[in-house]
């Protein structure tokens, strides 16, 4: 009897072996052919070399078989930071227990990776350079602390050009997302609709011309930077970039938003300041660009201006 139960308890343990097999692993070859769409898609919105994105993305992930990868979406590696409201995954990292974003879908990571690059100062001027030099992204990203690897520019490279990920820069077709997250976000839309979710932002806006020949609209209560340029159908780079908008600021009832970018001159010479203006006040009420103004006044980003000064607006003062 006694030999029984163990040849049935050593039958069991095997047929538990062969029926609950690991977890197969993704290879390099197979996370890029399954998320490429995901990044030609936000590179077509907003500017971010696909090639960069998607070597980030395997860095990051470890081709998508890191458990944060795994159980939390999260493909690269980005830490709640302040103001995160969504869910979060913990493990330890360079501290023990720190925090991490979890997101609903794999795509919705990769949405916020584009939105953490576009809404800071010192990732900004990356999107001066071509989608197609992506060396140039590389290093920039290093230099800008997107990460501590001393040779984090050169693995990117060498991911880029060992899988021809550049080919993908290329690409102005918007891509079909792959079909498990595209049922992820058609359920997500559906159960806001269900639960009478009305997004407050969803305002027709009149468009201007008036102010220097440039497109724009006045913001309403409740717009953002994102509800803006998901009603305009652009990307939010071109929102933060065209309206030298500082990622901390709040959009206001009342402020003007450039749906183009703004002009190198004016229709007007000077402007005297007034109490409380700053130079990006300026810059948007005349349709000019902010980093023109600091120049022509030989004045540095950041600098104050006072009540009664006059600000030259085409001309540098050492023209005049």
């Amino acid at each position: 009897m006694k030999t029984l139960i163990i040849l049935f308890i050593s039958f069991l343990f095997s047929f538990y072996c062969f029926a609950q097999p690991s977890e197969r692993r993704l290879s390099r070859e197979e996370y890029i052919q399954q998320f490429k769409n995901e990044a030609i898609k936000e590179m077509i919105l907003n500017k971010i070399p696909a090639s960069i994105t998607l070597a980030q993305a395997v860095l990051e992930s470890g081709d998508g078989n890191s458990p944060l990868a795994k159980y939390a979406n999260n493909h690269f590696g980005i830490k709640c930071h302040s103001g995160w409201k969504g869910e979060t995954f913990i493990q330890d990292d360079d501290t023990k227990n720190e925090c991490f974003r979890k997101y609903y879908s794999v795509y919705d990571s990769y949405k916020d990776h584009s939105q953490f690059l576009m809404t800071r100062s010192w990732y900004l001027p990356l999107f001066d350079l071509k989608l197609t030099d992506y060396k140039a992204w590389a290093y920039g990203l290093k230099k800008s602390g997107y990460a501590t690897h001393p040779r984090y520019a050169e693995m990117l490279i060498e991911i880029i050009e060992k899988y021809e990920l550049h080919q993908f820069d290329k690409i102005t077709e918007m891509p079909i997302l792959a079909t498990v997250d595209q049922k992820v976000i058609q359920v997500k839309e559906e159960e806001a609709k269900s639960r009478d979710i009305v997004s407050d932002y969803k305002h027709v806006h009149t468009i201007d011309f008036s102010k220097n020949n440039i497109k724009f609209i006045v913001a309403k209560q409740g717009d953002t930077y994102t509800s803006i340029a998901e009603e305009e159908m652009m990307g939010l780079w071109q929102i933060m970039k065209y309206n030298d908008f500082d990622r901390f600021y709040k959009l206001k009832d009342g402020d003007v938003v450039y749906l183009q970018p703004k002009r190198n001159k004016t229709y007007q010479d000077f402007h005297t300041v007034q109490e409380g203006e700053t130079m990006h006040f300026i810059s948007q009420k005349y349709g000019i660009k902010l980093r023109k103004l600091y120049k022509r006044n030989n004045l540095k980003q950041g600098d104050k201006i006072a009540a009664g000064q006059r600000i030259s607006l085409n001309k540098t003062i050492a023209e005049q």
